[in-house]
């Protein structure tokens, strides 16, 4: 079974068409890093882990930097819970915790 790249909802999908375009191409590459060479295969610069089960992939573009929060579910399915623009040098606590708390809703998924 392969790696599959996916987003939480439609409003996690909004926030991704908010992105620059090549940011979201850059975030279509690291997915299909993911898909190809799996997950776990998959190093810095393109993903880091920040907290607990939350991890980030890392867009740069002309425009700056973005990140998209994900968490990884049952069936090798990497779960995308927030997009955002990185206007800071850390990614800001705030957008750990909708990260963390978008996550939560993954535990009521059908498995």
């Amino acid at each position: 079974m392969t790696w599959t790249v996916e987003t939480l909802n439609e409003v996690v999908d909004a926030e991704l068409e908010e992105l620059p375009a090549d940011m979201r191409a850059r975030f279509h590459y690291i997915s299909q890093l993911i898909e190809e060479f799996w997950l776990d295969r998959v190093r810095e610069p393109h993903v880091k882990h920040l907290r607990g089960r939350l991890w980030e992939m890392r867009m740069k573009g002309q425009d700056g930097i973005s990140r998209a929060l994900y968490v990884t579910a049952v069936g090798k399915r990497v779960v995308v819970v927030r997009v955002f623009i990185k206007k800071t040098r850390t990614t800001p606590s705030r957008e750990i915790e909708v990260g963390l708390k978008r996550a939560k809703e993954l535990e009521s998924w059908p498995k």
